[in-house]
């Protein structure tokens, strides 16, 4: 099953030589992963401030800057995992560098006939 490995963290919480660290420690366990055929992809986001939100209202599109909420903890990333349950995805996520300072949300990938396919 696929499992899709949000991280939330407050963005302005870390310095530079932290983010840089975790960016490290995060591509390592990616290739930990991958060698145990567990990775499909991952990414650190680029800042909420780069950030743009559509909304379609009445037929158009409404652009605004920024996330579509302000928060405490911001959307930073993510894993994107082959686990066999959650409970794999749970110890994997577990050890997901990013989760030191923030949050990893675990959600299930639905699969969807018809989809392209890379």
């Amino acid at each position: 099953m696929k499992y899709m490995m949000l991280i939330y963290l407050d963005e302005k919480s870390l310095s530079e030589a932290q983010r840089d660290k975790c960016y490290v420690e995060s591509t390592h366990y990616a290739h930990e992963l991958s060698t145990k055929g567990k990775f499909l992809g991952a990414s650190p986001l680029h800042p909420t401030s780069t950030a743009t939100s559509i909304r379609m209202r009445e037929g158009r599109p409404l652009v605004t800057d920024g996330p579509f909420a302000e928060t405490r903890e911001q959307l930073g990333g993510y894993f994107l995992v082959d686990a066999k349950d959650l409970d794999e995805a749970i110890n994997i996520a577990s050890a997901i560098p990013a989760g030191k300072w923030g949050t990893v949300e675990i959600r299930p990938i639905m699969e969807i006939s018809g989809l392209p396919t890379q």
